[in-house]
């Protein structure tokens, strides 16, 4: 998928642990093997070339489109698996991955906490320990190097982070209306949910949005807090953000 992962496990045997860590390195692979749309080879695009059909695909194929179906759904359209007619699910497969591994790695090991990291969207599940909560760093789209807030999971057991925007990757969020780069006055969007499946699509569907639309549609979705960074150094926050902070 292009990025990097990163694993942070606490609790659990340590035999069952490297078993469950391995098999979630061996799972992305896999779903970056499946949904590639760089790989000519790969189901997604022979999908997208009508040489397959949902049925032949694994069955990972089948349930990544309907989640991106229902994203499309609750999103208004602003959130799709097209690219300038093209079938491109990539929007939703990253967050779905990083969830998958993390709840693979908790259910195989029993482990007492589990953070999985993907290129910067993070799913925690459990507790870190006794002591402290998980908490994640939201990267400041102005300050390279800097943090424009803190989120902590404290009283949660499953909570889920997701950044999209053009500070790091440049304009790669597109207008599904246009087919072009979504031209809007935001930097960043970063939504905290409990799934990082729905939280990076809703961090997408955001950005294109525009801050305005952006963030009262976020405000509009239970369980779901956004933290919008705007061009002009204005940050703009959902109703709940706050007591995720610390």
């Amino acid at each position: 998928m292009g990025t990097v992962f990163s694993f942070d496990v606490r609790g659990g045997e340590p035999a069952a642990v490297r078993a469950a860590l391995d098999e979630a390195v061996a799972g992305l692979h896999r779903a970056d093997e499946v949904f590639s749309t760089y790989r000519d080879g790969s189901q997604i695009s022979r999908l997208a070339r009508g040489e397959l059909t949902v049925a032949a695909c694994a069955p990972e194929v089948a349930e990544v489109l309907e989640l991106a179906a229902e994203a499309e759904r609750v999103s208004d359209g602003w959130f799709s698996t097209r690219y300038r007619g093209r079938l491109d699910p990539t929007g939703i497969v990253k967050g779905w991955a990083v969830e998958r591994a993390a709840r693979g790695i908790a259910a195989a090991c029993g482990a007492s906490g589990v953070s999985v990291n993907g290129g910067g969207d993070v799913q925690l599940l459990g507790t870190p320990g006794a002591v402290r909560p998980w908490r994640v760093g939201v990267s400041d789209p102005l300050r390279p190097g800097g943090l424009a807030a803190v989120v902590s999971a404290a009283g949660v057991t499953e909570l889920a982070v997701a950044t999209s925007g053009s500070a790091e990757r440049g304009a790669h969020v597109v207008d599904p209306r246009t087919g072009r780069s979504a031209v809007t006055d935001l930097l960043s969007v970063t939504v905290v949910a409990s799934r990082l499946t729905w939280a990076d699509c809703w961090a997408t569907a955001a950005f294109a949005m525009g801050s305005r639309e952006g963030l009262r549609w976020l405000d509009s979705l239970p369980g779901v807090e956004g933290l919008l960074i705007t061009a002009g150094d204005e940050v703009r926050c959902t109703g709940g953000l706050a007591g995720l902070l610390g």
